[in-house]
């Protein structure tokens, strides 16, 4: 049966505009052969000379189009991947998806375990999924980096925390990868008393071996909602488990610095602040591989904060009168302390500023989850009620599905808004957006 690829939209001034092509066709061929997914197009789409052939309601029609190599033909289709999307045959023992109440929209429900949104959005997989067929496309098509969560190198261990008899065989796959130049990014959820210790310590020299094609490995500790009645018992990392794991990663940082000239393996930032360790250098991320894992996020924006702090100072935008404006910011009990601190250091430059700083309680999926993209717009609302927040409450975009103005539990940015009766701004995450809107700079 032929997968229907339909067209969204067609950009215009395009090739695939100039031929008349239509949103509503739906692609069926290129140079009779049939797409799989968006790679199949991507790669038979390179070349310079090649016929589409698109189905328009009973009919086909066929397109010569000549082009130069590489250049887009300018479709946009419903389904980005062209493909359905792979579900997970895991049940590891500390997915969060599994800890999620009940109520919530149906894709917050679904795990994904897909090969290819590795490479389209960076993805983690556990290789659990991947065939052979997958395997060999990927060598292929030259798909890199692919994202792997690893967990343990330990296959007996990763069988039990992936509840997978083939999840320890499956890491065998690491070598085809490796074999054929394709570089690799790795993540390890830190249990305590599972995969710490001795195991963390034989998993990051194992991976060690692969580099440079394995590029980077991030450790994060296991996330812990209130929702997790029959769930496997895993204890939650405390200030001094958190030091330990630093001591391990930073030992073989340096080892891996001395012998490879990268740093390869590291913390993420919830590890420092809770231990209450100072963040790493910007060098010790080696150009932030791992940044939408949560490592390096806040050297990151410290960094750009302080740069952009001078740079305002210079064009003497701090000394502009703000008129006594007073807002408020919004974060995770996480970053609290750092967000604080910022404030602090642009309401001592800024003439007529006030900003003050409210870290709100997770208390919809449970105190232990503090990281501000797990906030909701129920807990917000609750939680400023009669303060005195000023003219208006800037929240961390991430806060938000990406593209609109959702939270996790389906509230909006606008009914923050109306209950709130304030002004409410979404703001990026990096330094440079946070000082310029405290500002009132667009």
């Amino acid at each position: 049966m032929e997968k229907k690829h339909v067209i969204k939209s067609v950009n215009k001034g395009s090739i695939a505009d100039s031929l008349g092509i239509m949103p509503g066709d739906i692609v069926i061929r290129i140079d009779d052969t049939e797409i799989e997914d968006i790679f199949d197009y991507q790669f038979m789409t390179l070349t310079d000379y090649l016929v589409l052939t698109v189905l328009r309601g009973d009919e086909e029609w066929e397109y010569e189009i000549e082009k130069g190599e590489n250049e887009d033909i300018g479709l946009v289709f419903e389904n980005g991947l062209m493909d359905n999307y792979r579900r997970c045959s895991n049940n590891c023992i500390f997915c969060f998806i599994d800890q999620m109440p009940p109520g919530m929209r149906d894709t917050l429900y679904f795990k994904d375990d897909d090969s290819r949104l590795s490479f389209l959005q960076g993805n983690y997989i556990t290789l659990t999924n991947l065939s052979e067929k997958d395997l060999s496309r990927i060598v292929r098509y030259n798909l890199s980096p692919v994202n792997v969560s690893i967990h343990t190198m330990n296959p007996e261990l990763r069988c039990k925390m992936l509840g997978n008899r083939f999840a320890g065989s499956s890491l065998k796959k690491i070598d085809v990868l490796a074999e054929a130049g394709i570089e690799m990014n790795g993540q390890i959820v830190l249990c305590k008393g599972i995969n710490d210790g001795k195991e963390l310590e034989f998993t990051i020299t194992e991976l060690m071996k692969y580099i440079p094609s394995f590029r980077s490995l991030s450790v994060v500790p296991v996330g812990l909602s209130k929702y997790r009645e029959g769930l496997f018992h895993l204890e939650p990392f405390e200030k001094d488990d958190c030091a330990e794991v630093i001591d391990i990663i930073e030992k073989y940082q340096d080892q891996c610095m001395e012998k490879h000239g990268i740093h390869f393996v590291h913390a993420s930032d919830e590890f420092y602040l809770t231990a209450g360790r100072e963040m790493p250098e910007a060098e010790r991320y080696d150009g932030y591989l791992q940044l939408d894992n949560g490592v390096g996020m806040i050297r990151s924006f410290i960094d750009e904060r302080n740069e952009q702090i001078e740079k305002r100072t210079s064009d003497g935008s701090m000394d502009e009168d703000h008129g006594g404006k007073h807002f408020s910011l919004i974060t995770g009990m996480l970053a609290y302390p750092i967000i604080r601190e910022s404030a602090e250091m642009i309401n001592e430059r800024a003439k007529g500023l006030k900003i003050d700083v409210i870290p709100i309680r997770n208390d919809f999926f449970g105190e232990r989850i503090t990281v501000s993209g797990l906030l909701t717009g129920q807990d917000i609302i609750a939680q400023l009620k009669g303060k005195d927040f000023g003219s208006e409450i800037h929240l961390p975009e991430s806060v938000v599905r990406a593209g609109t103005d959702v939270f996790l539990d389906d509230i909006t940015v606008s009914q923050v808004s109306d209950a709130l009766q304030v002004r409410v701004v979404t703001i990026k995450s990096n330094g440079y957006d946070f000082v310029d809107s405290c500002l009132g700079i667009s």
